[in-house]
């Protein structure tokens, strides 16, 4: 019965006008899978077997995935234990279709009497209408292949704070050393030119921002300020990066890492490393002369004069000094870890369910977050510190504060695992990937999902922010780089070029750059200001969701640089623009 429903709406929509032929297509995928579900469910084993063998070749090619799990659910009892499948059932799959398409369907199901199809119609599928010309079939297959389809279009609507929050002013005391060393050569004293670019961006409230006190953030530490400082003195000597001026990239490769390395991250002043391993390790390198060092045992310190200038140094147990520090408590791969800014915690994520803070002060944990039951993929510390976000196998992402034991928000809606987590610039927003092939924003203040960006072909692996915090650029295991306008919630670029998937996104300090690594041992350099440059964002790609992605991937790709044989696992760029690179060693 249902195989003559649908090879009657197959003909009918193949006998359809161009125009509408590549909408109403969109139809065959959700239809094909309620319709096999349906008789799975009531226990027609053999004509859900004969349905699937005779149509199963008409759906797009990105589906196959889904479909081969699909092929192994036979009997109702199969269905029971498969969540994905389950959600399937229960939430809607969204169609975007234009009223024309939308009025020609109504018609020829009414006229055909097909209820069944109506039904089905009615009950599973959400139809997105939107008034104007249909969309075409590049401007479709851009959007779809998410496993509930694209997001609705009120999804998007909904206003993003995405300015960055005003800096702190901090005076920065001018470098005596430099100008004596100038003077010792004889050469006249340069005058230094003002650097006001960096000053005057931070001063003026930006009209995208949150509001400073939106949620709470840590008040600065005189330590923090130091570091502002030091940054700021960094960025003086930063290299302008661009396509005639790319970054040298500088590559970490572990050696002999049988353990697997399954996560690296990289401090910002670039002076740490740490690695998570499949043997449930983390282990943190020093990557500059100076070695780590463990604070004294409680006996020692009461013998230090507080008052004396050097006490921080004084504190250090030089017999604990190391270039290597292996931290042992996780009992299972650690999938994920994250310095804080401040450098003196380090967040590890691992197949446990746990989530471990660890001081890198003594070098011990200090706690576990425990919350998911399930593999923690990914964590991540807010810019600011203080929070930070996790993200599992439980299909929910969490925040926490490193002071509570328990999350302060559930970030609830993927339909499966949420794979990486990324926080915005301005620490408001959270942007998670998932393998349900989609991309969501969720707001940190009071947990709603704000965006939902689909056109992922396969699951999500690697977010990251720019800079300016305007744009988002997402990675997955189709091995294309997607890019973001979050603002006004559009797909505006496709950086197609890896083989494989796509597991560290970086852009550069002020977002000329992007660099991408992937499993297929190289790293890609993207000029990312000719990605974003072109975009006249009107109200009408806003209001229909029509986007015209340019087919210009080889002008944006600046450089690609293979490895031997090394998976790229992470990417940094340092104060000064040189880019970091990290992955183990894998012998073919």
């Amino acid at each position: 019965m249902y195989e003559e429903y649908y090879s009657g709406l197959k003909h009918f929509i193949e006998c359809s006008l161009d125009c509408h032929r590549a909408e109403l297509s969109q139809l065959f995928y959700p239809l094909f899978v309620h319709m096999y579900l349906e008789l799975v469910y009531n226990q027609h084993e053999n004509e859900a077997k004969s349905f699937f063998e005779k149509f199963h070749g008409d759906q797009e090619c990105y589906y196959q995935d889904d479909l081969r799990v699909l092929s192994s659910l036979t009997k109702k009892e199969h269905m029971k234990g498969n969540e994905t499948m389950l959600d399937f059932r229960t939430s809607k799959f969204v169609l975007r279709i234009s009223r024309d398409s939308y009025q020609l369907l109504k018609r020829h199901l009414q006229e055909k009497q097909n209820n069944q199809i109506w039904n089905i119609v009615q009950e599973h599928l959400y139809i997105d209408i939107f008034d104007g010309m249909p969309r075409s079939k590049q401007q479709i297959d851009a959007m779809v292949g998410s496993l509930a389809g694209e997001a609705k279009r009120e999804a998007n609507k909904s206003k993003v704070f995405f300015g960055l929050l005003k800096e702190p002013e901090i005076e920065v005391p001018l470098d005596d050393e430099d100008e004596e060393g100038e003077n010792e050569e004889g050469k006249p004293k340069k005058k230094k030119p003002k650097k006001d670019s960096i000053g005057s961006k931070s001063k003026k409230q930006d009209p995208n921002a949150p509001p400073q006190n939106r949620i709470p953030l840590p008040e600065l530490k005189d330590s923090d300020k130091l570091d502002k400082i030091m940054n700021m003195k960094e960025t003086t000597k930063r290299v302008r990066l661009g396509p005639d001026c790319l970054p040298s990239i500088c590559f970490y490769t572990f050696l002999n890492a049988y353990q697997g390395l399954t996560a690296v991250d990289v401090t910002d002043d670039s002076s740490l490393i740490a690695g998570g391993f499949a043997d449930s390790t983390v282990r943190v390198w020093s990557v500059t002369p100076k070695k780590l060092r463990s604070v004294k045992q409680a006996a020692d310190l009461s013998l230090i004069d507080k008052e004396s200038d050097d006490v921080l140094e004084r504190i250090m147990d030089e017999k604990t000094a190391s270039e290597l520090k292996i931290l042992y408590g996780h009992s299972g791969p650690v999938y994920g870890a994250s310095f804080s800014p401040d450098r003196n915690y380090l967040l590890s994520s691992s197949e446990d369910g746990t989530v471990r803070l660890w001081s890198l002060q003594t070098f011990t944990c200090l706690v576990g977050y425990k919350g998911h039951n399930y593999p923690v993929w990914d964590t991540q510390f807010s810019p600011y510190g203080y929070y930070f976000v996790s993200g599992g196998h439980d299909r929910v992402a969490r925040l926490w504060a490193t002071d509570h034991y328990q999350p302060l928000r559930i970030f609830a809606g993927h339909l499966a695992d949420v794979n990486c987590t990324r926080f915005h610039p301005n620490s408001n927003y959270v942007a998670t990937g998932s393998a349900d092939r989609t991309v969501r924003l969720w707001d940190v203040l009071n947990g709603n999902c704000v965006r939902i960006f689909t056109g992922h072909k396969g699951p999500i692996h690697s977010l990251t922010f720019s800079p300016n915090g305007r744009f988002l650029a997402t990675g997955a295991t189709d091995g294309r780089v997607l890019l973001w306008d979050i603002g006004h919630g559009l797909m505006v670029g496709e950086l197609k070029g890896h083989t494989d998937t796509v597991c560290s996104l970086r852009f550069s300090r002020d977002g000329e750059i992007l660099a991408s690594g992937s499993m297929d041992n190289t790293v890609r350099l993207w000029d990312a200001v000719k990605a974003f440059e072109d975009l006249e964002t009107d109200d009408f790609t806003t209001a229909t969701g029509h986007i015209n992605l340019p087919e210009n991937s080889q002008e944006l790709l600046l450089g690609t640089y293979m490895t031997k044989s090394t998976p790229v696992v992470h990417l940094h760029f340092t104060r000064r623009n040189l880019v970091l690179a990290a992955g183990a060693y894998s012998p073919q």
